[in-house]
């Protein structure tokens, strides 16, 4: 009988799974396969959130193949040897495979390719909803401006989404790792214990969070998902990062809602633009894979390296209430509103001048959504190194905090030190009496904020 492989990577789903459905198109029997890549398992990126987060994606598959008839086989090593000596055992005839856009990702598949040749079967948009480089500006690879991409973008070609398997039938004599050594593999390479409050992972709950979510909260996305208290963000990044949800089915299910007009806000409209940003960041990682450490922008910065003002910042205890809520929820539950993380993230990088690369790096330590093309991309965009074309700005947290919790309530939830400061002086406890100020048990600013933006201005060489 005919065999082929499905290499899973960034794609956990079996709903609108190309590779899988390909591999199932071309063969009688098929390998679902995910490979615990001892280079990835012994990085840093391998935080205890994301193993923690994976560890259930994985369980989550395995049990949504075993009720189509299959499972799911895990093994350990490099994924190229892996997939070719697999191949070589079960006669396969082909290997396919989600495209990816890190420079770790290309290189994978360089080496897959040469392991397995014309065997190997490349699928784009597998991960993002356009894949990158399909839409790119006369005599360049890639865009470098959100605007005319998105503009290209909302034109582009997509594939439709692909129909879960209704049966998936695997070799009997192709063995794995056994769910427990998995987890066992996951836990000791994320070496520390996950955030208290982190989210399950996997398709199933990442389905049922979407279709609630998309019930209650689609229509006044616009309006509400920078409100820091109202909390009416999807919180589905990460599932999209491990590619529990597919952004092409979110894509057409949001568009089909606004066409049928049961969101008559934009809603629907702000949440597909989200999701064009996710991809826009993709296309410029897979064309700049250096941006993930180099700066893509330079302006010859001469960052500070206060390491007393970093350690308060990743604690969540630099004064400014604002942004510590953000520190200490990302502490919490390895998620971050993304309001929050704008501001935080400027507030390091701009206000204490510090290199993003710090800051990109703890965020990738406890983000369970920790995607290298957002993160490090997002990271600069803020400190003004990206694609941001004001990069100079400035987020103010004060005003940030004025605007996006005006009561004070997303602090409260997350500085329990300040939850007895009534109304929106909880932005600055620092001018409450003396007395009450003492008794509080919280740390006085670390920084004045019009030194600092002069320290900002001096670095980089703005007069």
């Amino acid at each position: 009988m005919s065999v082929s492989v499905a290499l899973f990577t960034s794609d956990l789903r079996v709903h609108d799974q190309p590779v899988l459905r390909a591999a199932l198109d071309g063969a009688e029997r098929v390998v679902p396969l995910f490979v615990l890549d001892d280079a990835v398992l012994a990085a840093d990126f391998t935080a205890p959130n994301r193993a923690a987060f994976l560890a259930d994606c994985l369980a989550d598959l395995d049990a949504s193949l075993r009720a189509r008839g299959g499972r799911l086989v895990v093994r350990r090593g490099d994924p190229a040897r892996v997939a070719a000596l697999l191949a070589e055992q079960t006669g396969a005839a082909a290997v396919h495979l989600a495209a990816g856009v890190s420079g770790y990702a290309q290189r994978r598949e360089d080496r897959l390719r040469e392991a397995l040749g014309d065997r190997l079967r490349v699928h784009d948009a597998v991960v993002t909803v356009v894949a990158p480089g399909s839409v790119v500006p006369a005599g360049r690879d890639h865009f470098a401006v959100f605007t005319p991409y998105l503009r290209r973008w909302e034109q582009a070609a997509r594939r439709q989404p692909a129909a879960p398997p209704r049966r998936v039938s695997v070799p009997a004599e192709v063995r794995g790792e056994t769910p427990a050594q998995v987890r066992a593999a996951l836990a000791a390479a994320g070496a520390g214990e996950p955030s208290p409050a982190l989210p399950r992972g996997g398709e199933t709950e990442g389905r049922r969070r979407w279709h609630a979510w998309q019930a209650a909260q689609l229509t006044g996305y616009q309006d509400h998902h920078d409100d820091l208290a109202g909390d009416a963000t999807s919180r589905l990044s990460p599932y999209l990062h491990f590619g529990c949800l597919s952004a092409t089915e979110l894509v057409g299910a949001a568009e089909s809602v606004r066409a049928a007009g049961a969101a008559p806000g934009p809603g629907a409209e702000a949440f597909v633009r989200q999701l064009a940003w996710r991809d826009f960041h993709h296309q410029v990682l897979a064309a700049r894979p250096d941006a993930a450490h180099d700066d893509y922008r330079p302006h010859g910065d001469r960052w500070e390296a206060d390491a007393q003002e970093v350690a308060a910042w990743r604690e969540g205890r630099t004064g400014y209430p604002i942004v510590d809520a953000g520190m200490r929820q990302l502490a919490h539950e390895g998620w971050m509103h993304n309001r929050a993380r704008l501001l935080t993230a400027s507030f390091l990088a701009k206000t204490l001048y510090a290199d993003w690369r710090v800051g990109a790096a703890h965020f990738l330590r406890l983000l369970v959504d920790g995607d290298l093309a957002n993160n490090q991309l997002n990271w600069q965009w803020v400190a003004g190194t990206g694609t941001d074309t004001r990069p100079n700005r400035v987020l103010n947290p004060l005003t940030q905090a004025r605007r996006f919790d005006p009561q004070g309530a997303y602090v409260r939830r997350w500085i329990p030190e300040l939850a007895g400061v009534e109304g929106a002086a909880v932005h600055q406890p620092w001018r409450l009496p003396a007395e009450r100020r003492a008794a509080l048990d919280y740390p006085q600013p670390i920084v004045d904020l019009s030194a600092a933006a002069q320290r900002f201005r001096h670095g980089r060489g703005l007069y």
